[in-house]
């Protein structure tokens, strides 16, 4: 069995860090590099960096930063925000990044992804999901959560892993920040459906949050961020905490 991974998210905003509640109310809680040095200290399996602003701004990745931020990352790299076309892919990967997390461009372009596999590899391409849970079904949400798409989670995340994606970042909207737990049946929906690996995300609050993200949902590895910004929880003790319970995880 692959070993499972524990992955901290960092949102990034201008110069710094921040975190809030269902994708709003952003607050500052640290600046990149130091955050991104401590993380090397604590043994983590990747990172996910997310530039929350670039979408909104209609911009481009800030390259010089992606560029200054992995040369301190000793871990897999993972960046999203503001990719819509693969000039950007390839820049990002040039910066030094080792994948890419692409949401809001895919709904308008699903090729993006596929041509991004074919180029880059699917291993490179993660199609990033941000879920509503409406009327008790799943819906996909674009630009930071606020634009409902029309799409299901059923069928969107059977079409970019047909596009090509080599792995899903799935994250509750509501329940993003809130440390009350992650969304195991939305997550349990996705596993079942696709063969790629499920990247939990949205609401992890405790060591056991991430343990049944695993075993009752499926995933493959459970992203978090609020819980080492404003706790003293640790990816260290995560990985301790699901290894005693059986999951494989890598622990030096």
């Amino acid at each position: 069995m692959l070993k499972v991974r524990v992955i901290p998210t960092l949102l990034y905003k201008s110069v710094g860090l921040v975190k809030g509640v269902g994708f709003n109310s952003w607050r500052r809680v640290d600046t990149v590099l130091p955050a991104i040095k401590v993380y090397n200290m604590r043994e983590v399996d990747e990172l996910i960096l997310v530039d929350i602003e670039a979408t909104k701004e209609g911009r481009d990745p800030d390259y010089e930063s992606i560029r200054d931020f992995s040369r301190e990352c000793f871990v897999p790299f993972c960046v999203g925000g503001g990719i819509c076309n693969i000039e950007q892919i390839r820049q990002l990967l040039r910066a030094g990044a080792d994948k890419v997390a692409i949401n809001s461009a895919a709904y308008d372009n699903l090729e993006l992804i596929t041509e991004g596999a074919r180029l880059f590899g699917s291993q490179c391409i993660v199609a990033s999901i941000d879920c509503r849970k409406i009327d008790g079904s799943y819906r996909c949400f674009s630009h930071n959560g606020e634009v409902d798409t029309g799409y299901s989670l059923e069928e969107w995340v059977q079409k970019v892993v047909e596009a090509g994606a080599g792995e899903i970042l799935l994250t509750s909207v509501e329940l993003d920040g809130t440390m009350q737990g992650y969304d195991v049946e939305m997550i349990k929906i996705a596993t079942e459906l696709v063969n790629v690996p499920v990247i939990a995300s949205g609401g992890a609050g405790s060591y056991e949050d991430m343990y049944q993200a695993i075993t009752q949902g499926g995933a493959s590895a459970v992203a978090a961020a609020s819980i080492y910004h404003f706790t003293e929880q640790t990816p260290r003790e995560a990985k301790e905490y699901l290894g005693e319970r059986g999951i494989p995880v890598r622990i030096k």
